[in-house]
């Protein structure tokens, strides 16, 4: 025993004291009188809470089966037996160890229970059990030789996943860590893992921006540690941990002034599951004095940077389908996350792009990172550079045109088409594109029409030659009530003429002060094919004509035939153009 190493057996004098220190034992004065109590067989109360304690007592002290049977080596062992075998019990010897953290490191203790923890954590809930009592109740100590304390009845516990999360947040982060651990050796699934983790840091990381009233005080560099180590243990797992909590973890990393290094993980963490992100979450204030925007964009634009990279090596390894334009993008199930990105995009800069510090590079430098399919249609980002340039009047036209370039007219909606059409802000060359091309469009819906109209009356020819022919009891052709009549196509179609032709009106007053047709085709890069009458039209002026069909005029008319008639004079009959010859 330590103590007789520490007497000398041969003392120079009968009876004279001796005095011991016994500075380090674990536990203090408190542990060595329980430590006496026990050598003078005095009836003591051993609990779950000083179990760990005084069994680093008796290490210290060497108190073994050398020294005799039942020591309190022996005794304390046995008792950890049964405080193993409950989960509130383990919790408890496991808090213990916090004082002795080093002896009970070195004898396996701290290990032995955290692997009580492990085991109970990845066991199903049900098969867990408080205490080892047919009752199942736990008493608040279990009591050792003859002492203990009344049990009280314990509430249910609650069979979900989650159950243990809040009971766990208690520990401190280094046995918290060694707890993530023995979970993850043992196969735990990666979910409760990371559900556990967002309760431990909400717990101690004022996540929401300021602290929580029963938030532990601690200084800026515990939370800097603190915020390290809970990034560090994230499972790896893509889409785990949800983007809004990453999120948080960011704007906190960035007040506290965390490592790079952690600031990147996340950045790259964000980044691979960004289309699960909202407007409001990527919304990160600029830190520091030294900013120049109210919002960091250099931070957004490295977290697109990522999920473009991520969503190209997934396009690679995916097959790819062409489109009219000799593009390649991605197939369908692959073009959703980046549709979604590219929407998040066009929301963010239309709320960072009033900001008169917001530099053109840098509007450019995040637009531009979006492909040009992600986009279905463009009027997310013709809104956000409509704001920017409503914030920044003093573009130049060549700074303007740049902006510009970033939409293509072609893919804007009827509502978009029509607001830039009036747009003063745009410049005269995007306006005429988005008027070409709205004209276009409807030209084309035009003719469409026209071709659904000539098919429909050559299918009624062809079902009043071959309908004697079928028989009763066989699918029948319906002609007299089709899904869209005859006559609703007409109707529709002199409805696009005549906004064709109001379309025509509205480029020509836009013109008017401009130049002929040729200048502002030639800006377009269009040619146009000119033909002059002859016979006793020779004197006419020259007309120019659009690639509309005659054939289709001729549909028109025999469909006025049938019906209602088109009247010429209410549609843009001839389309023509007229110039000074």
């Amino acid at each position: 025993m330590l103590l007789e190493n520490l007497i000398p057996r041969d003392s120079p004098k009968y009876g004279k004291r001796h005095v011991v220190h016994l500075h380090d034992i674990p536990g203090g004065a408190k542990a060595f009188l329980f430590v006496a109590k026990f050598c003078y067989d005095i009836k003591t109360e051993l609990t779950a809470m000083n179990v760990v304690t005084l069994r680093c007592a008796a290490e210290y002290l060497q108190m073994g089966e050398d020294y005799g049977e039942g020591n309190l080596i022996f005794q304390t062992e046995n008792f950890l037996i049964e405080v193993f075998g409950s989960w509130d019990d383990s919790l408890r010897a496991v808090e213990d160890c916090e004082g002795v953290f080093h002896i009970a490191d070195e004898i396996h203790l701290v290990s032995r229970c955290i692997e009580s923890l492990a085991m109970k954590a990845c066991a199903e809930p049900r098969s867990l059990t408080r205490h080892n009592s047919p009752t199942g109740t736990l008493p608040d100590a279990t009591s050792w030789n003859g002492l203990g304390s009344v049990s009280k009845p314990s509430n249910e516990r609650d069979l979900s996943d989650d159950w243990w999360y809040k009971d766990v947040s208690g520990l401190k982060l280094h046995m918290y860590k060694r707890l993530i651990f023995a979970v993850t050796s043992k196969g735990m699934d990666p979910k409760r893992i990371a559900g556990s983790i967002m309760c431990y840091a909400k717990r101690y990381l004022p996540l929401d921006g300021r602290a929580s009233v029963n938030m532990p005080v601690s200084s800026e560099h515990e939370q800097v540690t603190l915020l390290e180590e809970i990034v560090g243990l994230l499972p790896d797992q893509k889409g785990i941990i949800p983007t809004k909590f990453l999120l948080k973890l960011m704007r906190i990393s960035m007040i506290l002034g965390a490592d790079p290094s952690c600031r990147d993980i996340l950045e790259k963490r964000i980044g691979s599951q960004l289309d699960n992100a909202a407007l409001e979450d990527i919304l990160i204030p600029s830190i520091g004095y030294s900013a120049e925007t109210l919002y960091d964009i250099d931070c957004v634009q490295r977290i697109v940077d990522y999920f473009m990279l991520g969503d190209s090596d997934e396009s690679d390894s995916s097959s790819n389908e062409l489109v009219d334009d000799q593009q390649l993008i991605p197939s369908s199930r692959e073009l959703t996350p980046t549709t979604m990105v590219a929407n998040l995009v066009d929301n963010y800069l239309a709320e960072v792009a009033p900001d008169v510090n917001l530099k053109l590079t840098k509007f450019l430098s995040l637009a531009s990172l979006i492909p040009g399919y992600s986009r279905p249609l463009d009027d997310g980002i013709y809104r956000a550079i409509d704001i920017y340039l409503k914030a920044h009047p003093w573009l130049t036209d060549s700074e303007k045109e740049q902006l510009c370039r970033l939409m293509n007219c072609q893919k804007l909606s009827l509502e978009a088409s029509t607001h830039a059409a009036q747009n003063e802000r745009l410049p005269l060359r995007v306006i005429v594109q988005v008027l070409f091309f709205e004209q276009l469009r409807l030209r084309t819906s035009v003719s469409g029409w026209f071709f659904v109209t000539e098919n429909l009356e050559n299918s009624q020819d062809l079902s009043r030659n071959i309908g004697p022919r079928i028989e009763s009891g066989t699918h029948e052709i319906s002609v007299n009530n089709p899904i869209v009549t005859v006559d609703e196509m007409r109707t529709r179609v002199s409805s696009l003429e005549k906004e064709c032709l109001g379309m025509r009106q509205d480029i020509q007053k836009l013109v008017k002060n401009k130049g002929s047709w040729n200048s502002i085709f030639k800006m377009l890069g269009l040619r146009l094919k000119t033909t002059t009458r002859s016979g006793s039209d020779h004197h006419h002026p020259k007309t120019v004509k659009t690639p509309l069909s005659a054939k289709m005029f001729r549909n028109s008319r025999k469909a006025g035939s049938n019906g209602k008639q088109i009247k010429d004079n209410n549609v843009d009959g001839d389309k023509t153009i007229q110039s000074q010859s």
